[in-house]
């Protein structure tokens, strides 16, 4: 992802690859991520490691949200339900979290995609 000001000079990247981004990776009015962590075997630094992602996403896109003065929102999408409620409730705290915090603009669980994400994606589009 990358943001650019008038004069076409780059004031900002992330470090990391997204899952989406519209309408594009360049200047992205909102970029999204999925975390779905289905039939694992075991628990522990994969799903702890993608929280960490995020949030560290999340610090990237408001210093360049504030050095753009362009908004960028986050989307964190998330799904499989033994990971998140029962494995990995402490995990999913820490989603609250960033959350609250502001490093992520929006978390959205499960069946929620089919309600909540049109709702919002066109909400983003209408602007």
């Amino acid at each position: 992802m990358y943001v650019f000001d008038d004069e076409n000079r780059m004031i900002g990247a992330s470090s990391r690859r997204f899952d989406g981004a519209f309408p594009n990776i360049i200047d992205p009015r909102i970029v999204w991520e999925i975390k779905e962590y289905y039939y694992a075997t075991t628990f522990g630094s994969r799903v702890a490691d993608g929280v960490y992602e995020t949030q560290l996403d999340g610090y990237e896109f408001r210093d360049i949200s504030h050095r753009s003065g362009r908004p960028i929102t986050h989307v964190f999408f998330l799904d499989a339900y033994k990971t998140w409620w029962v494995d990995g409730k402490s995990y999913l705290c820490r989603i609250i979290d960033i959350l609250n915090s502001g490093l992520v603009d929006e978390v959205i669980v499960g069946k929620e995609v089919f309600t909540r994400w049109p709702e919002l994606l066109n909400s983003i589009i209408e602007e």
